[in-house]
């Protein structure tokens, strides 16, 4: 008896350890994105993995460089990060828990090839459909920050569909019927009696959408007229100067600028992920 409790904790210490170096392994490279923002731009080089001395701190230059490089505003660059960004995620919600209510309550040939579909299309590699995309966009006029939203809308709507159907699928039908013997219609139904009840899906799903579109680079560099929209990570790649030359320190002050949003809205909506992904669980 004592020797299996002993096992039992050693095994407990043991995960503890290996998930705290776990933690350590993911941590250390935005620790050294936080340390090497404040050096001066030849110590990033050749002082990686030191902290800053006197020598080598270079205040808040580093943040002044990169939001003043090459005379793009970079308060443009994050309003369009911000308007991509919402509509996106909006666009996303609205539509594709619309469909996976529907999906889920109609048994039909058609929603089922429609929701399998769905589920292929996070198995597809962006790279398979880039190039084709660019030039469509280019012809439907979704090359702007209030249009790319609709393309976001066809790349996120795989795992959105996914997380809703598998939470709806929970929600009792007679919830439903009851609303629409009160003389509910369908849209009434969905918004007064579905919609609030997907409160913890679509949290869920927002955080997952928000910190993946943020954080896009590869699409809005190729949809983009770059020449009058930048987004904060293609802002961030035109810091690179000619000759391949990169003020790594500029560089460092502005991934730290784009990653704060984030980890401030995921620290205040984690809570919310395992609940919305539990929620979200395929059920029978």
């Amino acid at each position: 008896m004592k020797g299996a409790f002993q096992k039992e904790k050693f095994g407990k210490n043991l995960t503890t350890v290996l998930f705290v170096l776990l933690s350590i392994f993911y941590i250390f490279p935005v620790a050294m994105v936080v340390v090497n923002s404040f050096k001066k731009n030849t110590f990033v080089k050749t002082e990686t993995f030191k902290f800053p001395t006197a020598e080598s701190f270079a205040e808040f230059d580093n943040f002044i460089t990169g939001m003043t490089f090459g005379g793009y505003p970079f308060s443009k660059s994050v309003l369009y990060s911000v308007v991509i960004t919402l509509l996106g995620t909006a666009l996303i919600l609205l539509f594709t828990s619309m469909a996976a209510w529907y999906i889920s309550r109609v048994d039909s040939l058609v929603c089922r090839i429609v929701y399998y579909g769905c589920v292929f299309s996070m198995v597809v590699p962006f790279q398979m459909v880039m190039f084709t995309l660019s030039k469509t966009a280019d012809t439907l006029k979704l090359n702007t920050p209030w249009t790319i939203p609709v393309i976001y809308l066809g790349f996120g709507a795989g795992l959105a569909v996914f997380m809703f159907v598998g939470f709806v699928k929970g929600i009792p039908l007679d919830i439903e019927e009851a609303a629409a013997i009160d003389g509910c219609n369908p849209f009434r139904t969905y918004f007064s009696v579905v919609l609030p009840m997907m409160k913890p899906t679509i949290v869920s799903v927002a955080i997952l959408e928000i910190m993946w579109i943020w954080n896009d680079y590869l699409l809005p560099y190729l949809v983009l007229d770059r020449t009058q929209y930048m987004t904060i990570p293609i802002h961030i790649q035109y810091l690179k100067g000619s000759y391949g030359t990169v003020d790594l320190g500029a560089t460092m002050a502005l991934i730290l600028l784009s990653i704060i949003p984030v980890i401030i809205f995921y620290l205040t909506c984690q809570k919310h992920i395992i609940k919305g992904v539990a929620a979200g669980a395929v059920k029978g």
